[in-house]
């Protein structure tokens, strides 16, 4: 798994960061924000397991890296379900799009629709400046509430072979069914989505991930598009563990209702 390099100074992180960091596959116990990553650097993203066999290993801490934000157009499912998968992703990862269509559908029909599972997005743009405007591009949609649908058109099988030129993305919006296109535009090359996209950043190098896709489960990471089964055995994991909290949370109706109505217009 690549280590992106940088001289900058490395983030300061708590001892349960840098042993996940570690089963992260990072190269260092440090996060290291790079200035550009460079094609050496990302040329074979996220395709190996942490720890194949094992059972990953829960940090408290992480769990904290869920925004459980009700309002936030890049999430899906209820905002108080027991289990919160946060996925840090580039539109450009051919692992990300393998995950995207073969395993993430199937976590949505088992856990999402459910109540069991949400699932919170990350941009975690690596490969340069396709990669970034597709992140923005990606948080603009979400603004007028077609994240998930310029998801699925994004990572359509073939789509990341015709790049993310400021063209395309604008026909990906359009494919997403994105209402008013002029905003989209407007919105994809403002400062509010270049500093959204640097915040999901952030926090990726914060936890030391390096390369994509990488996950939490509830505080259980897991590096890479590994079969639906690893995933189904860490949210199991962890739904069964939030049971035995005293502050386990219920989910309420109005959660509920606004996670129906977002997997109504998936």
């Amino acid at each position: 798994m690549p280590f992106l390099s940088s001289a900058r100074k490395p983030y300061v992180i708590g001892a349960g960061v840098v042993a996940a960091a570690a089963l992260l596959g990072a190269v260092s116990y440090t996060a290291t924000k790079p200035d550009a990553p460079t094609a050496s650097a990302a040329r074979t993203p996220g395709g190996g397991e942490s720890a194949p066999g094992a059972e990953p290993r829960v940090y408290p801490e992480l769990e904290r890296y869920a925004r459980r934000d009700a309002e936030d157009g890049l999430a899906l499912g209820r905002a108080d379900a027991p289990v919160v998968l946060i996925e840090y992703a580039d539109f450009k990862c051919g692992y990300c799009g393998k995950f995207a269509r073969d395993t993430e559908p199937e976590l949505i029909r088992r856990y999402v629709d459910r109540g069991v599972l949400r699932i919170e997005w990350r941009n975690f743009p690596i490969f340069g400046a396709d990669s970034e405007r597709a992140a923005r591009a990606a948080w603009a949609a979400g603004q007028q509430g077609r994240f998930w649908q310029f998801h699925r058109a994004a990572y359509a099988e073939g789509a990341k072979e015709k790049g993310f030129s400021a063209e395309r993305v604008a026909a990906l919006a359009r494919e997403a069914g994105v209402p008013d296109l002029g905003r989209f535009t407007r919105e994809l090359d403002g400062e509010a989505a270049r500093k959204a996209v640097a915040k999901d950043q952030d926090q990726g190098y914060s936890l030391g991930a390096t390369s994509t896709p990488s996950f939490l489960v509830n505080g259980r990471p897991l590096a890479g598009a590994q079969p639906t089964e690893a995933f189904a055995k860490a949210i199991e994991a962890s739904a069964a563990a939030a049971k035995q909290r005293p502050e386990s949370v219920t989910p309420s109706e109005t959660a509920g209702a606004g996670a129906r109505d977002e997997r109504a217009d998936r």
